[in-house]
């Protein structure tokens, strides 16, 4: 079985720089870092500072043959997808194994209709702090889940050992679901609505625990996407939004949802794979959704009002 021995990541941003801090001290130039133009001149000049140590990357543009990676990771925002998958092409070859842990719950299929069955199915568990080029998160409380649509634990693909086995040999804690798709709801679960109601309120994870009004927020726009789900099929348990308070007491009480972030930063937020595929989602199955078309609009406007201030 091919070892990986060469890893492509796009987006080197609050997830990339979980992969990227682990597999740089075993790689070196064997990771590649894709950007081009000005995001390839200011990583080379500045580097990135995860969790208070300054690293410094092989970054290489989208056009330079290299010749293709065994591993590619993209790792963008989910509305510059495409343009990474594009940028991305050159590392891409027959053997190459396609990771996309993004967000949302459609970013396998975008991926898919780029590169077919190279793509696998994965998420990321990480409560990152982005700040210019500083990332910070907890090793202790991240991992990456990952594996095909469907996984037998006793008759893994040949695909999954091998990136199972790198993870491991790097660091990088994984955990490989029997059902992929009902974990990438569970975490769409979870963005939806903590990322939407903290940018709202403005409130950091500490408040899930400390606010029982806070926490029932939380808990009802998630009902929302709980209920597409299983009219999908997809057996999200009716308590899991509930059930996952205890996850969320486990975080650092003054970390912020990436949502949040970008409002404070005055960055376009995802609100449009949040509230906006939600709502799309809503219509197709039949269920109603007005919290989430609430948030919609609420966050869209913090998004103007962000801009316009210039924060």
């Amino acid at each position: 079985m091919k070892e990986i021995k060469t890893v492509a990541l796009i987006g080197l941003g609050a997830i990339g720089a979980y992969f990227a801090n682990s597999i740089q001290p075993h790689l070196g130039d064997d990771l590649r870092i894709i950007a081009g133009g000005d995001r390839k001149k200011r990583l080379e000049d500045e580097g990135l500072v995860i969790n208070g140590t300054q690293m410094f990357f092989n970054i290489v543009s989208p056009d330079e043959d290299t010749g293709p990676a065994d591993l590619a990771i993209i790792t963008p925002k989910f509305g510059n997808l495409r343009e990474a998958l594009e940028d991305i092409r050159c590392q891409i070859g027959p053997d190459t194994a396609v990771l996309v842990p993004l967000n949302g719950v459609e970013s396998e299929d975008v991926a898919a209709s780029y590169y077919g069955d190279r793509v696998l199915y994965s998420l990321m568990r990480v409560s990152s702090v982005k700040d210019k080029n500083r990332v910070t998160f907890n090793p202790a409380t991240s991992h990456v889940e990952f594996g095909e649509k469907t996984n037998d634990p006793d008759s893994l693909s040949e695909t999954v050992i091998r990136i199972r086995d790198f993870f491991d040999s790097v660091g990088i804690k994984s955990v490989i679901r029997d059902d992929m798709e009902l974990a990438i709801w569970e975490k769409y679960v979870c963005n939806v609505s903590e990322n939407q109601v903290s940018a709202l309120m403005k409130i950091p994870f500490g408040a899930w625990g400390g606010s029982a009004d806070a926490n029932a927020m939380r808990v009802m726009v998630a009902d929302e996407v709980i209920r597409i789900a299983r009219r999908k099929g997809i057996m999200v348990s009716e308590d899991y939004a509930v059930n996952h308070i205890d996850f969320l007491k486990k975080l650092p009480p003054e970390n912020m949802s990436s949502t949040l972030q970008d409002i404070l930063a005055g960055r376009k937020t995802e609100v449009e794979m949040f509230a906006g595929t939600v709502i799309r989602l809503g219509k197709e199955t039949g269920i109603d959704t007005p919290l989430n078309e609430f948030l919609y609009h609420a966050i869209k406007l913090l998004e103007e009002q962000s801009k316009d201030t210039g924060k």
